[in-house]
């Protein structure tokens, strides 16, 4: 972090010395001040409260529950596995602190730190700049009477081929697509959802099994037997529909759990809080208040709604889904899932709204059928298709709503890599 050394302060078994806590509070009130801590009152408030109860010899108190109870008014028995609230705080303030310490002021003799995975912050001594004013005045008295308009020329001429040749040898380092394409959700302090749908899902009553068992000893006798094997019902027997039972417990889309799981990973490594939201654990006030990737098409109403004004969208006619395209000068086109041999070809949408529907950023990764749901968080999640996809794109990309159609080759029911055949930006 800046220049800083890498020892922290020594701290005796009695707290910091009147000098250290003085200075210590001097740096955090200039980090409060600052323009990266200016505009958000509840990280002024976190850095605040653990820097004072570190000084305090409090550390027993810098614990998520903890300050999740003391500073943001949770109960004391609150499920932190629900509620990040200390940790996406925790992560915002890191954020603003290395902002801060990426050019920190040339006086500054100490700077504060709060490690990953902990809430304690450390502070770390500055070494003290030389002294060096004597010497530079007495050069400059020595060289003072030779500066003539033809030397200060000779001298600007210099420092300008330098500056050149500095800018052309180490060129500032671009932003990868990837930061890009979520830096939007990364600028807000708030966890993204991942919203996975859950469809409807049915199965044989108790009854129906004890009576298949009935006629057919020994099968069917526990509830593994009923989860991992097929009820062998003659094709012509009748089934009242009291005996099909409702169960909420299961039945996520398998392309959907590959998409939400690659977005999961790729958001930890981050260093991003999310939440995996699954069927009716969401809301539309859930979206308002948080960016959110949803994921899935024609078993998601989230995703057909929010993208049913765009260039592509979702259509079903007829019992047969696809994509079309829509508002285009030329002939629409539309695509669906084909295949020839054991070769299929199906199709995804992503669809990255910088202000949607829901007054957040909202993505929206889906296929026509599971093997394009799960191409289309490939996509999303991963650095080399993102570089390839946005190679060509506008310059300002990055801060305009975006939506690609992609195709993925699916053999043996493995879906290949995504491949981009059209983009759209406004």
């Amino acid at each position: 972090m800046g220049t800083a050394t890498t020892e922290p302060i020594a701290v005796s078994r009695h707290g910091f010395s009147a000098d250290q806590r003085t200075k210590i509070l001097r740096e955090l009130g200039s980090v409060l001040a600052s323009q990266s801590f200016k505009n958000s009152a509840r990280s002024k408030e976190f850095l605040s409260y653990v820097v004072k109860q570190k000084l305090d010899g409090h550390e027993d108190l810098l614990k998520e529950r903890t300050i999740g109870t003391q500073l943001f008014h949770r109960q004391a028995d609150y499920q932190t596995g629900e509620d990040p609230v200390v940790r996406v705080h925790a992560a915002e303030v890191r954020r603003r602190l290395e902002r801060y310490y990426h050019a920190p002021p040339a006086t500054q003799e100490v700077s504060i730190e709060l490690p990953v995975g902990s809430y304690a912050p450390e502070f770390h001594w500055n070494p003290p700049a030389p002294s060096v004013v004597p010497q530079a005045a007495a050069v400059g008295r020595r060289l003072s009477l030779k500066w003539t308009p033809a030397f200060v020329g000779l001298v600007l001429l210099i420092v300008a081929l330098i500056a050149v040749s500095l800018r052309t040898i180490s060129p500032a380092p671009s932003r990868s697509a990837l930061d890009q394409f979520w830096s939007p959700v990364f600028s807000t302090s708030q966890p993204v959802l991942i919203c996975v749908a859950k469809p409807i899902l049915y199965r044989p009553s108790l009854a129906l099994y004890h009576a298949y068992s009935s006629s057919h000893p020994g099968s069917f006798r526990t509830e593994v037997d009923r989860w991992s094997q097929p009820l062998p019902l003659d094709p012509n027997q009748k089934v009242r529909w009291g005996d099909m039972v409702r169960y909420t417990d299961y039945g996520v889309a398998m392309g959907d759990v590959y998409a939400a799981t690659q977005l999961s990973a790729l958001f930890a490594h981050m260093n991003k809080p999310s939440q995996v939201r699954i069927g009716n654990n969401y809301s539309f006030a859930d979206l308002r208040n948080s960016p959110a990737v949803v994921i899935g098409a024609f078993n998601n109403h989230w995703t057909l709604q929010m993208t049913s004004n765009l260039r592509f969208v979702f259509v079903e006619q007829d019992g047969s889904f696809s994509i079309g395209e829509q508002g285009s000068q030329g002939k629409p086109r539309s695509w669906q899932i084909n295949s020839a041999g054991e070769v299929v070809k199906d199709y995804a949408i992503v669809s990255r709204l910088l202000d949607s529907k829901t007054g957040q950023v909202l993505i929206a990764a889906a296929g026509i059928g599971a093997n394009g749901t799960q191409a289309a968080g490939e996509f999303i999640s991963n650095r080399d298709d993102l570089e390839r996809a946005f190679k060509d794109a506008p310059p300002d990309w990055s801060r305009k709503n975006v939506q690609v159609l992609l195709e993925t080759t699916v053999t043996d029911s493995v879906a290949g890599p995504p491949h981009v055949i059209s983009s759209v930006y406004w």
